[in-house]
């Protein structure tokens, strides 16, 4: 095993517990437009996915190009959401505060904008934790599952691939940082998903501070 040099997080169910939200929200407005689905089959189809990918999914389904009103109210109603009900994922300042303590770099690399990063890493106040370190799929021509987005973080931080650890929730993700060459550990506080983290290549653990056994 190599020797980590930089810990590289997925952002969105990894440090912030967003995703519940934006699933529970996007099934709404979809269910008004006619498209019958559940926050779990969305949770299940686009965890981890940049939003450009989801968003040709979603055209797909309705049969062409959504109405206008469509994304003002989603977007109003996820951000609302955001400031009322967004926290940081359980364990994670502790996690961060250990790497800090062992001066471990790391950073984020998500498939979320830098707009909506900064909003929620803002809000849960983890910001200041990667504030300059922080890379998107909109940074690269692929996002999640390609290995695009964790090559050019690992490229911007100076570190081969094979000394990063990745932390991931998603198997899109999982399945990006295998291609890249990084080991990568699954996060998963639903045991239901974490058998496909595994199938996927992650080693799996329930709590985050257990990723402290792979570096």
């Amino acid at each position: 095993m190599f020797a980590t040099e930089l810990v590289i997080f997925d952002c969105d169910g990894v440090l912030v517990d967003s995703e519940s939200i934006v699933c529970r929200i996007l099934a709404e407005e979809m269910n008004k437009l006619g498209m019958e689905t559940t926050a779990e089959e969305l949770d299940e189809q686009f965890s981890g996915r940049p939003a450009r990918d989801c968003l040709l999914e979603i055209e797909t389904r309705f049969g062409g190009p959504l109405p206008d009103h469509y994304f003002g109210n989603t977007e109003r109603r996820i951000r609302e959401a955001f400031h009322a009900e967004l926290e940081p994922v359980a364990g994670i300042e502790d996690l961060l505060d250990h790497l800090l303590q062992v001066n471990l770099r790391s950073c984020v690399a998500s498939s979320g904008s830098h707009e909506k990063m900064r909003l929620t890493l803002n809000k849960t106040g983890l910001y200041d934790y990667f504030d300059g370190r922080i890379f998107s799929a909109d940074d690269v021509p692929r996002g999640k599952p390609w290995p695009d987005l964790f090559l050019h973080a690992a490229q911007s931080m100076g570190v081969e691939p094979q000394h990063c650890l990745v932390v991931e929730d998603s198997i899109a993700g999982v399945k990006a940082a295998v291609a890249a060459g990084m080991p990568v550990v699954g996060y998963s506080a639903h045991p239901v998903r974490a058998p496909q983290l595994e199938n996927a290549g992650a080693r799996v653990v329930g709590d985050l501070m257990a990723v402290l056994e792979f570096l």
